[in-house]
């Protein structure tokens, strides 16, 4: 769809298309709602970033848990959102080795034990090997530097997500 169709979406189904594009957080679609008319896909990004920065700590951190763990227990079960397992898919995290599995969910209970949330990369973005020797370095950071990193990766999926809902068009900046 165009940003003209974006702009003329009601509420309800605006929050329905756009709800995943920070996953599982339907309340950042519904906060940007209000602001448009929204001038480009640039915009939209703008006003869900916003949204994002002006969160508490805390809030920052909820949108981190709802991220699913890499290659985990939703992968497997088959309970990620289509996006989600997309991605993932695309990244090659669902054909890892037995070792593979065995270092990364080792791995991801490490990083959730020290930080309190899960680790957020953007897949669409990485392959295995470069999310596995992510993972393990980013272990070591503060919490506060993990934290502005985890958002900043959710900035990438989002963006990538509204690449994939919302057409483009030279105009845009």
């Amino acid at each position: 769809m165009d940003i003209d169709a974006v702009n003329a979406l009601p509420y309800e189904e605006f929050v329905n298309i756009f709800g995943n594009v920070v996953e599982k957080c339907p309340i950042v679609a519904a906060a940007v709602w209000s602001r448009r008319p929204f001038e480009s896909l640039t915009a939209v990004e703008a006003a869900i970033s916003d949204f994002i920065d002006a969160l508490p700590e805390s809030g920052k951190e909820g949108i981190l848990r709802c991220h699913p763990d890499l290659a985990g227990r939703d992968l497997q079960s088959g309970t990620l959102t289509r996006e989600s397992r997309e991605e993932q898919a695309g990244a090659g995290m669902d054909a890892l080795s037995s070792p593979e599995a065995s270092r990364i969910a080792r791995l991801n209970d490490d990083y959730k034990e020290r930080f309190g949330f899960p680790f957020v990369i953007c897949a669409r973005m990485n392959d295995k090997a470069s999310i596995l020797l992510q993972l393990s370095e980013r272990c070591q950071n503060e919490r506060a530097v993990e934290r502005a990193r985890g958002i900043e990766e959710v900035k990438k999926i989002c963006r990538l997500r509204l690449q994939g809902l919302v057409l483009t068009d030279a105009t845009n900046k």
